[in-house]
C-alpha cells in the first residue's frame, strides 16, 4: 500500500503548484481566481434531473435509461467537458515480454506487456503489469490501477522492468531517475484471491499542457483532453485483460486518485465492460458538484489544466449554472455498477461534501437500475464507510489515499465482485 510519506511526495510532486489541502490559511486566490470555504457563501443551485430527457419526458423504466437518457448524457459530456474518444485503433497490439514468472515468494504469478497504440514501432505504448494468484482454480478478478509513476515505482518487485517517466523539465527519461512515491501492497490482494494491474498514466500522454503530440492524442488527433486519454488507455488495457486466461475481464475495476478519480469516472461512463470504480478524491470536474461554489471550480481547472478537458469546457467557468451537465450526472452514468466515491475530511479544495451530495442526487438512478444508493442523506463520520452499490468513504485527512483507504477498498471490492474462487 501507498506509505503516507509516499502520499506527501506524491501530492507534493505529482500535483505541483496545486493548492496546499491542510494550509492553516488556504490562500483567498488560486490562479487570480477567489476561493471560498464559507458553506454560507455556497448559494442556492439546482442540478439538472437525471431522469428527466432533454425533451422533458421523464425516464420511467431502465429501457428508457439506456435507450435514451444514458446516451443524451454521454453526448453532453463530450461535448462540453472531456470530449469524444476514438474507439480501438485496428493496429492495437500486445507484446509479451514476462509470460508468467513467480512473485512475491510465489504466491503471485507476474506477466508484464507492452501495449502498442499504433503500428508505428516508436509510436505511443503502454507497459502493463499484472499480478494473478498463483494456483487459482477460476480466473481472478482485477484492480486495475491507474498510477502517476511507473511501474517499477509502483510496486516492490525487482523482477519488474524499469519503464520511463516524464522529468519536471518535461522530457522522458528512465524511471532510475525517479523516485518511489509509495507502493501498492500486491501481495494482500493476492492473498485474498484478486489480480493486481497498473499502468503509468504518462505511457498514455505526459500530465503537461502541450504534451500531447508526444501521446495517443498525438496519433490520434481531435477534441478530447488528456483526461479522456488516460480513460482511453485504460480501456485498451482491458482489451488486454480480456485475452489473459489467469485474469477474469467480467470483473475488472479500475481506480485512480485526484486527476485520475476523474479519470476512472470518464472512463467508466465510457466504457461500460468495467465492473466497478473507486474514485479517490476526484473533486471538481469529478464527483463533486460544480454548481457548488465551495474549493476548486471551473475556472479554476480551466485555467491551469485546460489540456485536461474539451475547449469549450472553459466556457462554463463563468456560467456555471447554466452547465449542461454535472458531478451527479457523471455518476450516474456509472449506474448500475458499484461505485466508491473516497474522500479526506480536511480535503476542502476537494469538496468531499459536494461529492456525498452528488452521490446523493445519483441515488434515483441506482434505484431505478434495482441497485442499492448511499441509502442516507446524511454524510457518515470519517472511518464510517457506506459500501453499497454507490458507496462513499470518507478518512480523517487530506488529499489522497491512507493506508487504512486500501482495507475499505478491498472490503467493498470483495462485497460487490467477490474473489476468485
Amino acid at each position: 500500500m501507498i506509505s503516507p510519506a509516499g502520499l506527501v511526495l506524491l501530492t507534493t510532486i505529482v500535483l505541483a503548484r496545486a493548492f496546499p489541502q491542510n494550509a492553516a490559511s488556504p490562500p483567498a486566490l488560486v490562479a487570480g481566481v477567489p476561493v471560498n470555504y464559507d458553506e454560507s457563501r455556497v448559494g442556492a443551485y439546482t442540478l439538472p434531473d437525471p431522469l428527466v430527457l432533454a425533451s422533458g419526458s421523464r425516464v420511467t423504466d431502465p429501457k428508457m435509461w439506456f435507450r435514451q437518457r444514458r446516451p443524451e448524457l454521454l453526448r453532453l459530456f463530450e461535448q462540453h467537458q472531456f470530449g469524444v474518444s476514438p474507439g480501438r485503433p485496428p493496429a492495437l497490439r500486445f507484446d509479451v515480454f514476462d509470460k508468467g514468472t513467480p512473485a512475491f515468494g510465489g504466491v503471485a504469478i507476474r506477466k508484464q506487456v507492452t501495449i502498442r497504440f499504433t503500428a508505428d514501432a516508436d509510436g505511443p505504448r503502454m507497459d502493463l503489469l499484472l499480478y494473478t494468484p498463483s494456483g487459482a482454480k477460476r480466473k481472478a478478478p482485477v484492480l486495475l490501477h491507474l498510477g502517476f509513476t511507473a511501474n517499477s515505482l509502483t510496486v516492490d518487485d525487482p523482477g519488474v522492468r524499469a519503464g520511463e517517466i516524464w522529468s519536471r523539465d518535461r522530457r522522458r527519461v528512465p524511471a532510475s531517475m525517479g523516485r518511489r512515491f509509495g507502493t501498492l501492497d500486491v501481495r494482500k490482494w493476492i492473498e485474498r484471491g484478486f489480480g493486481v494491474a497498473t499502468v503509468y498514466y504518462g505511457d498514455i500522454e505526459p500530465d503537461f499542457d502541450g504534451g500531447s503530440q508526444w501521446g495517443i492524442r498525438g496519433a490520434l488527433p481531435g477534441s478530447w483532453g488528456a483526461i479522456a486519454a488516460w480513460g482511453w488507455g485504460l480501456s485498451r488495457a482491458l482489451d488486454y485483460l480480456e485475452t489473459d486466461r489467469d485474469a477474469d475481464a467480467r470483473r475488472v475495476a479500475i481506480m485512480g486518485v485526484s486527476r485520475l478519480g476523474k479519470t476512472v469516472l470518464w472512463a467508466a461512463a465510457r466504457d461500460t465492460r468495467f465492473a466497478a470504480v473507486i474514485a479517490s478524491c476526484s473533486g471538481e470536474g469529478g464527483a463533486a458538484i460544480s454548481r457548488r461554489d465551495y474549493g476548486e471550480t471551473i475556472r479554476h481547472l480551466a485555467l491551469r489544466y485546460g489540456y485536461q478537458f474539451t475547449p469549450d469546457y472553459a466556457r462554463w467557468g463563468g456560467r456555471v449554472a447554466e452547465f449542461p451537465v454535472d458531478a451527479h450526472l457523471l455518476i450516474a452514468l456509472v449506474a448500475p455498477r458499484p461505485l466508491l466515491l473516497q474522500t479526506g475530511d480536511t480535503d476542502h479544495w476537494s469538496d468531499p461534501k459536494g461529492e456525498f451530495l452528488a452521490a446523493v442526487a445519483a441515488g434515483p438512478v441506482y434505484r431505478l437500475l434495482g441497485k442499492a444508493d448511499l441509502g442516507t442523506t446524511t454524510p457518515p463520520a470519517p472511518g464510517q464507510p457506506i459500501l453499497n452499490t454507490l458507496g462513499y468513504h470518507m478518512h480523517s485527512g487530506g488529499h489522497g489515499v491512507q493506508p487504512g483507504d486500501w482495507d475499505v477498498f478491498l472490503k467493498f471490492l470483495e462485497k460487490h465482485l467477490g474473489p476468485a474462487r
